[in-house]
């Protein structure tokens, strides 16, 4: 049986985890199973259920560049007595360096990085993250993106061209798709049954641009008092939104829901999902409301390549407030088939059982081509 690792920040409830979840579930375990090297100790929501399937979790010294050289010896002691392990998949941005070069130097033959984003966060770690990005090609062995443009950005137009390689962003489709009763319970249960909700899945990180959306939000109730928000996520940044919210006075129209093991009820609730991100890669999220027949609107920052239905649109993070308001009340309050979500992602090629099969069946290509070192 051939053993992935993946290298990822923890397992938390978080979007690049929930799609490897996603995989993990569907694959064939008895050919391929996951591994995750954690490089935060915090353990994830996600622990108990990995070892549950069979899964390990190994936590790693951290990605501090003063503990390089011992997260090295970490990752070749770790291959060595698991070699089982054939490939390494990173998923950690530029800071997945660190995992690549370290099983390129402990051997392995296999070693895949993994572009999730279209940007990188300036943050203290920003310079090191740099020379990280630039280094990859290095000490991956294989390129692969959520889409064409994070493939682009992380590895550049000749390489991704020549040889990127996109795993989608798939999704259990039937979890997702339109269930009325759903819709009806909870939105009498939340006193939402004569609202507007608005919906938004995200952590609270200055990516996901919530102040912007608290904004656009203040900008609909103007127009449509009966509006609500509804926002499911933790993160750093949460207490300053609720705060914002609270001196705008809309605090009592913003639902702030926390972290859900299972926010598919949630977009039965909605009647329009907003994604107005500084950045994106392609959103799961992004799926999985068009799933639920939810009309869309993304910032302009959110690849295009999110837009699957007829009713998802993108709006310039350059358009003032009254003109997000106008789009989102525009797509939102129109008569629309929520039935027919579910297939349009499917044809899309975002079923989770299709893409699994091909994802497992490609793993152990992988690995047999380099056993026989073609």
């Amino acid at each position: 049986m051939l053993r992935v690792l993946h290298s990822v920040s923890n397992m938390a409830r978080a979007g690049i985890e929930t799609m490897l979840m996603n995989y993990y579930r569907e694959i064939d375990r008895n050919q391929v199973q996951f591994d995750f090297l954690a490089n935060k100790p915090a353990p994830g929501e996600y622990d108990e259920e990995i070892r549950g399937m069979g899964g390990r979790v190994f936590v790693s010294p951290g990605l501090n560049p003063l503990h390089f050289p011992q997260y090295k010896r970490f990752v070749a002691e770790l291959l060595r007595s698991n070699p089982e392990i054939g490939i390494l998949h990173a998923h950690n941005e530029a800071m997945g360096y660190y995992a690549l070069q370290s099983a390129k130097d402990a051997g392995l033959p296999v070693r895949i990085a993994h572009a999730h984003s279209t940007k990188i966060i300036r943050d203290y770690k920003y310079p090191l993250k740099l020379l990280c990005k630039q280094l990859i090609p290095g000490a991956a062995t294989d390129y692969w993106g959520c889409g064409t443009k994070a493939g682009i950005y992380y590895f550049g137009k000749k390489r991704w061209n020549e040889s990127g390689f996109i795993l989608r962003n798939a999704i259990d489709v039937a979890r997702f798709s339109f269930q009325p009763e759903v819709r009806q319970r909870l939105r009498q249960s939340y006193a939402l049954k004569n609202c507007f909700v608005i919906g938004h899945v995200g952590r609270f990180n200055i990516a996901k641009n919530h102040g912007r959306l608290l904004d656009i939000f203040a900008e609909i109730t103007k127009a449509v008092p009966e509006a609500r928000l509804a926002l499911i996520g933790t993160g750093e940044l949460e207490q300053s939104v609720k705060e914002k919210a609270r001196d705008m006075g809309i605090q009592d129209k913003v639902l702030f829901l926390g972290q859900m093991p299972d926010v598919s009820e949630w977009y039965q609730v909605m009647d329009c999902f907003v994604l107005p991100s500084l950045f994106e890669g392609l959103p799961v999220v992004g799926i999985e409301a068009q799933a639920a027949g939810l009309p869309c609107v993304f910032s302009d920052r959110v690849t295009d390549e999110v837009l699957l239905s007829p009713e998802a649109r993108m709006v310039s993070l350059e358009a003032d407030n009254a003109e997000w308001a106008r789009v989102i009340l525009a797509v939102g309050q129109q008569k629309a088939d929520r039935i027919r979500g579910a297939d349009i992602v499917c044809r899309a090629g975002y079923d989770i059982h299709v893409e699994a099969r091909k994802l497992q069946n490609l793993y152990l290509e992988m690995s047999e081509r380099a056993g026989s070192g073609k």
